[in-house]
């Protein structure tokens, strides 16, 4: 078995990615706390006033980031969710439904700075524009998954139905990347590319790559540590999970059945 392929096999065992999860939920924490406050920074202190909108738009280094994830965390939900129904993978199970609620975060964030901008754009909260109006169907989704995860008892069949509701909801995500350009409305067009041409100056984009790195490393160190706690949840009563909490060594990874 190649190495590479070997590792993730063992990682799918919840003794070994336990161990996984507690060395580098830290890791990721630790590595996201310098650059997000350099991005703040940057973002509140270095870049200069934008032409039209002036300090108001300074609000994109939330509200873009925050949109970005809102989607990236749904196809990864949905990616996790793929694996556990085809090859029975709990960790993945766990993953899948440990990106929910972050996701739904993200969600939240994005609309709530979306309001915030439109009010100074737009002159109102909120307007029904396609990309609002689809990213809060996401919302809603998010909470679907999540509603569906706790009102079955059994978290397996759980975890397997919500994964499912997830995958027909990925469906969205193209809706949200180009309703913009498909049905219009008063959001504005695509302006920053992560390849190609940004109608954004160059000087204020800097903050931004910051936060979008920031709020990578942050919901990874999240996710990890989510899935950690509801991976020994499950396990409880299980002899390496009281190792764990002992302090001794975990049982070995044939021992611990998926």
């Amino acid at each position: 078995m190649h190495t590479i392929v070997r590792w993730f096999h063992q990682l799918g065992s919840p003794p070994t990615f336990d161990r996984f999860a507690a060395r580098w939920s830290r890791v990721f924490y630790v590595a996201a706390l310098p650059v997000l406050l350099i991005g703040v920074w940057q973002g509140l202190f270095v870049v200069p006033p934008e032409q039209t909108q002036n300090d108001a738009f300074r609000i994109i280094y939330i509200h873009v980031p925050s949109a970005w994830m809102s989607l990236f965390v749904f196809a990864l939900m949905a990616f996790y969710a793929v694996i556990a129904l085809v090859w029975r993978i709990k960790i993945c199970e766990i993953l899948a439904m440990a990106c929910a609620p972050m996701g739904a975060g993200f969600t939240l964030v994005t609309l709530l700075t979306g309001s915030i901008w439109g009010k100074g754009t737009w002159g109102g909260w909120w307007d029904w524009d396609p990309r609002l109006t689809s990213e809060l169907i996401l919302l809603f989704l998010y909470l679907g998954v999540i509603g569906l995860y706790h009102a079955i008892e059994d978290r397996r069949s759980a975890a397997r139905a919500a994964g499912l509701l997830a995958i027909v909801g990925v469906g969205l995500l193209p809706v949200i990347r180009y309703s913009v350009d498909w049905f219009g409305g008063l959001h504005q067009r695509q302006s920053i590319n992560v390849f190609g041409t940004n109608a954004v100056r160059d000087e204020l984009i800097a903050p931004l790559w910051w936060m979008v790195v920031a709020t990578k490393l942050w919901f990874v160190g999240s996710l990890l540590a989510k899935a950690r706690a509801d991976n020994l949840s499950r396990e409880a009563g299980k002899a390496w999970v009281g190792g764990q909490l002992a302090g001794t060594p975990s049982a070995p990874i044939e021992d611990a059945p998926r």
